[in-house]
């Protein structure tokens, strides 16, 4: 069955090559940076140097990805309440 459009004078092999770049692109972009930002959001408090090292390393490789999510992530942390003063 050939595929619509301006996909069907493409072989099998392009389309294989067009799917790992968009699973790569997905992986670079989404994936990877979800995972960073959860673990941060778990160990933030915890971590020790070298982990931290590791995570800095981490946030600088896949910032594009992190940039993306930034504006609807919130890491403050969580206070007591409202104070009496």
């Amino acid at each position: 069955m050939p595929l619509p459009g301006p996909l069907s004078h493409l072989d099998g092999p392009t389309l294989l090559l067009f799917g790992l770049y968009a699973g790569l692109a997905g992986a670079y972009l989404v994936a990877v940076p979800l995972a960073l930002y959860w673990w941060m959001g778990q160990r933030w408090t915890c971590m020790g140097k070298i982990e931290r090292t590791a995570v800095y390393g981490l946030v600088f490789l896949f910032f594009p990805g992190l940039i993306l999510f930034a504006p609807f992530l919130n890491f403050r942390l969580q206070g007591q309440g409202e104070s009496a003063a």
